[in-house]
């Protein structure tokens, strides 16, 4: 049987053209996050299964590619489920292993610890545009902060460096996981139909207020909880009008500090922007991971349908581990969609080293071949990067995919007559 030359289905080989643009992007998000106080952190690509399945994880969590165990441990003729035969998997976010990694190396971390981690996680899904099962992830987080200075910290540091990658014109929306709250038990829905309430919620930009209410009663809801809900998604507006619209109405059910908070997050993060973009309130806004548990947060490109990134806080998660909960909030950029955004566009690395071409005819004497290497040499000691290469016999051929590869000086060494 033969080899299969093909990626396995949902991963993909890297061109060299895009793997220039993903360092470049990589080497931005260094630097700019650094700027703000993050430090570089790196956790295993292979989780222990208990943590992966923790119910944390939201639909996530039915996409692990599960590790079996190996050796005595596999025992295949007694294995009842499938504790019985997995022991790790391979991690589907980065947010599960950044609390483990807290909450074992907690005493040597600094408080509040600035953390950026940059790494491949796997799901199991259906690909599609910018969809794969092996893809990267950037996230950075802050863990000890209890404030809304790390919701502050995280959009401004984020809305910088997608700035930084020429994406004017991106819009990020807020909401928070307790306003959604309020305003279902506001409606008369109980704690335990909240998840559901919110899945079908989630739906609002592809049904509609009439579609989402629709759905509600086709799941068993009586219709005027369904129109009461509703009715405060008609009557609430996108900007901080909306928000202080919220604490009246839901009062007795919303801590007027959450709306508050909010509306501090969002003016101080105006009055200091490093890019244009617009930040707004937006109450339909969910974020699929049950983890969350106060401001949420995500970053859409104008002309691209889908998010680019998001986050949240999520204060429940390290206590998981511990015992005792630990203020945590973080953002995660989407890196393999921003450089999905960035090729289409054709887009030119502004500090991109100037790049020549040697060309080397083949049977060149030894000496000629010495000077060609020396003055090779002495180009790269001044920064520029230099290709030495055989000559083809179709020189203009190789000239031309030189040139694609931004060669802007090909120069050719011929044997003497």
């Amino acid at each position: 049987m033969p080899l299969k030359k093909k990626p396995v289905t949902g991963m993909k080989d890297i061109l060299p053209r895009e793997m220039e643009i993903r360092n470049y992007v990589m080497n931005l998000i260094k630097e700019t996050y650094g700027m703000f106080g993050f430090v570089n952190i790196e956790t295993p690509c292979v989780e222990h299964i208990e943590n992966l399945s923790s119910k944390q994880g939201g639909e996530n969590e039915k996409l692990i590619f599960k590790i079996m165990k190996r050796g005595e441990k596999l025992k295949l003729e007694t294995a009842q489920s499938d504790a019985d035969l997995v022991d790790g998997g391979l991690r589907y976010d980065l947010t599960v292993p950044l609390s483990r990694y807290y909450s074992n190396n907690a005493n040597e971390l600094p408080s509040p610890f600035k953390a950026l981690q940059m790494g491949n996680v796997w799901r199991a899904d259906r690909p599609q545009r910018g969809r794969y099962r092996q893809f990267m992830q950037c996230d950075i987080d802050i863990l000890g902060e209890p404030t809304i200075l790390a919701e502050i910290e995280l959009i401004q540091a984020t809305s910088t460096l997608v700035g930084k990658l020429d994406f004017q014109g991106f819009t990020i929306r807020i909401n928070d996981r307790k306003i959604l709250k309020a305003m279902a038990a506001y409606s008369g829905f109980p704690e335990e139909a909240y998840d559901e309430v919110f899945i079908i919620l989630d739906k609002m930009d592809k049904i509609g207020l009439e579609g989402v209410e629709e759905e509600l009663v086709k799941a068993g809801y009586e219709k005027e909880k369904a129109e009461k809900y509703l009715e405060l998604y008609r009557e609430v507006t996108p900007d901080l009008a909306g928000i202080r619209y919220l604490k009246e109405k839901l009062t007795g059910f919303l801590d007027p500090k959450c709306a508050e908070d909010l509306e501090t997050i969002i003016t101080s993060v105006e009055a200091v922007k490093t890019a244009d973009f617009k930040l707004v309130f937006d109450p339909t806004l969910v974020r699929g991971m049950s983890y969350y548990t106060g401001p949420i947060f995500e970053i859409s490109i104008d002309g691209f349908g889908g998010s680019v990134g998001g986050g949240g806080r999520y204060d429940e998660m390290i206590g998981r581990f511990t015992g005792q909960n630990t203020p945590a909030c973080g953002f995660s950029v989407g890196f393999e969609r921003i450089v999905m955004l960035l090729l289409e566009k054709d887009y030119q690395i502004p500090s991109r080293k100037e790049k020549k071409a040697f060309l080397i005819e083949k049977g060149i004497a030894g000496d000629a071949l010495i000077k060609v290497f020396e003055e090779a040499k002495a180009e790269r000691a001044t920064g520029v990067q230099v290709n030495v290469v055989q000559m083809k016999k179709n020189r203009k051929f190789q000239v031309e995919q030189l040139e694609k590869e931004g060669y802007t000086e090909i120069r050719s060494f011929y044997v003497e007559k």
